[in-house]
């Protein structure tokens, strides 16, 4: 699809009842592979000519892509996907960080034997989809293990600002991931995932800490390189 318009008969028609949900799982994950590009107009009526649906399944999906941070509902009532701002990246980075440590070291004073169960499943989900190399799903499965250390955790506020930047973030994640796919790199990160439950499971909050940053700090590192070649090539 072309990232700067609607193509008219590219989705199958949704099951009943569940048009709302067909419509928002099929822009997230198009705006997520920027088949979709940042800016781009998000018209309801072509839209609902798309999926075949009413206007009021289209704009309950638009108004939960916006609430992830995926679409930007603007004040003439029109909607766009939301922009991708470089500008802002390294406020992005900042906020990640320190909301990233606090609910890993929330988990690690309040983690059940039943978040640890947790954590440890979505974290082998995770590895295992390092060796199939499917970015799209990889950012699905790395929001799956962080959202379970924040779960962990038993913070609401402190989670849902956590899933928000981490919604904000997967498509910033997800050209990180095709980048190591297209250049055969091994995917980053997943022997960190499982270092993050010992130190939850000791409850040792400090180590936690430490690594939720040095987490955050690997994974900053390789995306400036990523944007450091992809410049570099566009030169």
């Amino acid at each position: 699809m072309d990232g700067n318009q609607l193509t008219e008969n590219s989705t199958a028609p949704p099951r009943r009842g569940g048009g709302a949900r067909h419509v928002y799982e099929v822009l997230r994950d198009e705006i997520l592979e920027l088949k979709l590009a940042p800016s781009v107009p998000l018209d309801e009526t072509s839209l609902a000519k798309r999926f075949n649906l009413s206007r009021s399944p289209v704009r309950e999906a638009l108004v939960r892509l916006s609430a992830a941070g995926l679409v930007k509902m603007l004040s003439n009532r029109s909607t766009i996907v939301a922009p991708l701002d470089p500008v802002k990246l390294p406020r992005f980075i900042e906020a990640l960080d320190y909301v990233q440590r606090v609910v890993t070291r929330l988990a690690a004073l309040h983690r059940t034997e039943e978040n640890l169960a947790e954590m440890e499943d979505v974290a082998r989900a995770y590895h295992a989809r390092c060796e199939q190399g499917a970015p799209l799903r990889l950012s699905e499965a790395n929001k799956a293990f962080h959202m379970a250390v924040a779960r962990a955790g038993g913070n609401p506020y402190f989670a849902d600002a956590y899933e928000r930047l981490l919604d904000e973030g997967r498509r910033i994640l997800h050209l990180h991931y095709a980048h190591f796919k297209n250049a055969n790199d091994p995917f980053p990160l997943s022997l960190e995932h499982f270092e993050m439950i010992e130190a939850i499971r000791r409850q040792d909050e400090g180590e936690a800490d430490r690594l939720a940053r040095e987490h955050k700090r690997i994974f900053h590192e390789r995306l400036m390189e990523f944007m450091r070649v992809t410049f570099i090539k566009e030169l």
